[in-house]
């Protein structure tokens, strides 16, 4: 039954229970046999009473009495989680101990566990980091990057894990407002994803980062197109840290979206700038731009209208040859974007098709490389920052995306566990058990913002707690100081390869002198063009 519905199903348990209540006591007036039954279910009705007032359980607010039974296989499951909980991977994307890790650094629990790894560290893929003879303790935790070149004139000091795009719409108004509250007490950023900059976002300060799709929202005229004293007027808040152009993303690259007329509630259509009683729609491309020296255009565009904020683009990585042009427009212009935002093709909480899930857009880590790599080939690396984001979640992924050649990474998953998330994988629905992912108020009070927002900002504290103490132990004080040499993957039973084996790294300015010097260039180089992101047919 729909959540709208004058007594939802989640509250079926709950409703019985006071009828049942109601009716036996009534029977025990005539019969004391019913004394007993009448109590227990009145006991298990100031049960549900409790759970629908108390504000630390999002479950039990929302399915009183209901969520004990949850609880309770909680409970027992060391000793049937391997048959009930982790032998269907489909419905569970991610293990139990990844989300265990981090409702328990939201929840301030200590996260040590004894009997020593559960992982089978001689199966392929298995990945580690040496640890050095000589340890050392970094000064702080508060590991900091800062974004912005030679053109930015307001420079941001970004930390290293920051919370990757999720647009008010998609997630509900309290899990935004606990979301940023939680940056504001943390001190990092959250991305406001290309739902633009809604009330809720405002309501408590933390710093943004505004995200700008193809729909243009928030900036856009009655057409659609980009209205550049609207992106003004919103830029020039003291909140927005950072401008980025969406080209892509890891969930559903190269794939449009329609938000449908019925969804569009007064508040989406305030932050969206988008009538009510119409589909919102997101086209698949831009219409503000149409090639690569365009697009770097629009981008210096955006840093000049926002008052010299880094401006920048996040994409997910599909045909080389379109990234290759982009870079050969920054070599004949000199513009260059203040920082890149690499999307894994694996990444995205938010629903798509499953082939669009599966199998389109490059993984995080060759796409990162790729990027990182062409950069370094042309002299561009030092001057432009980058950050990652697909499936980051403990320190260690963290650890070897930075390694990798990011210089900050953006989680979603993880700032969502911290929120509550139990990972039901009904967001697209409006159902979501937890109000993270719905907007129907009924379900979202569930989410007490300021219980969450402390947890979020738990979740950031204890894993970059837990990141200091990593590349502490690999001698090292930043990880701004991680390098591919220090993360090793098992390849096989017998093989093991540290990363900078592993994989090639282009050298500073190699690719200037000869594009030639690494198998991807020497075949999509020459058909990059930057007046076109079509290939150049030779």
């Amino acid at each position: 039954m729909s959540g709208s519905s004058l007594l939802p199903s989640r509250l079926y348990a709950f409703a019985a229970m006071l009828a049942i209540t109601v009716v036996t006591a009534a029977a025990a007036i005539v019969n004391p046999y019913w004394l007993i039954p009448a109590a227990v279910a009145a006991a298990l009705s100031l049960v549900g009473i409790y759970d629908s007032l108390q504000t630390r359980h999002s479950l039990r607010r929302n399915y009183p009495i209901l969520a004990h039974f949850r609880a309770f296989f909680e409970l027992i499951r060391p000793e049937i989680r391997q048959y009930l909980l982790e032998s269907d991977s489909d419905a569970f994307p991610f293990s139990r101990a990844q989300r265990s890790l981090v409702y328990q650094r939201a929840k301030n629990v200590e996260d040590k566990r004894p009997f020593g790894t559960e992982l089978d560290v001689y199966g392929s893929g298995y990945e580690w980091v040496n640890h050095s003879m000589r340890p050392v303790k970094p000064a702080s935790s508060d590991f900091r990057v800062r974004i912005g070149g030679k053109d930015c004139k307001q420079p941001y000091e970004s930390s290293v894990l920051n919370i990757s795009a999720m647009s008010f719409g998609a997630l509900s108004a309290n899990a935004i407002r606990a979301l940023n509250t939680g940056a504001k007490l943390g001190g990092f950023a959250h991305d406001t994803g290309e739902g633009s900059i809604s009330r809720y976002h405002r309501e408590n300060g933390g710093d943004l980062v505004w995200e700008l799709g193809s729909g243009y929202f928030g900036c856009r005229t009655d057409d659609g197109h980009f209205d550049p004293d609207k992106f003004a007027a919103q830029a020039a808040s003291p909140q927005v840290k950072m401008v980025e152009l969406k080209l892509s993303q890891g969930a559903k690259p190269g794939h449009g979206g329609v938000l449908p007329a019925a969804k569009v509630t007064p508040e989406i259509a305030e932050a969206r700038g988008v009538p009510l009683g119409v589909d919102c729609v997101s086209p698949a491309r831009h219409s503000a731009f149409s090639t690569p020296l365009e697009m770097l255009h629009f981008i210096a565009r955006m840093r000049e209208l926002s008052g010299g904020k880094p401006a920048g683009f996040k994409f997910a990585l599909g045909h080389p040859w379109e990234f290759f042009g982009i870079c050969k427009a920054m070599l004949e212009t000199g513009i260059l974007p203040d920082f890149i935002v690499v999307d894994g093709g694996e990444g995205g909480t938010g629903a798509a098709p499953l082939e669009f899930t599966d199998h389109i857009g490059t993984p995080l880590q060759e796409a990162l490389l790729l990027v990182h790599n062409t950069l370094v080939g042309l002299n561009l690396r030092d001057r432009i920052r980058l950050g990652a984001s697909g499936k980051v979640i403990s320190a260690f992924d963290l650890a070897r995306t930075l390694a990798m050649g990011a210089d900050w990474c953006n989680a979603a998953r993880g700032f969502m566990f911290a929120l509550g998330c139990v990972q039901s994988q009904s967001c697209h629905t409006d159902h979501c058990p937890t109000g993270v992912a719905t907007q129907d108020p009924r379900r979202q009070r569930a989410l007490v913002v300021p219980d969450k927002s402390q947890r979020v900002f738990n979740f950031h504290r204890n894993t970059l707690h837990a990141l200091g103490e990593l590349i502490g132990a690999a001698g090292l004080q930043h990880p701004g100081d991680l390098r591919p040499q220090h993360i090793v993957r098992r390849i096989s039973g017998s093989e093991i390869r540290q990363l900078s084996d592993l994989y090639k790294f282009v050298k500073p300015g190699e690719l200037l002198v000869n594009p030639a010097a690494h198998a991807v260039y020497e075949t999509y180089w020459s058909q990059a063009s930057s007046r076109s992101f079509d290939p150049v047919v030779n």
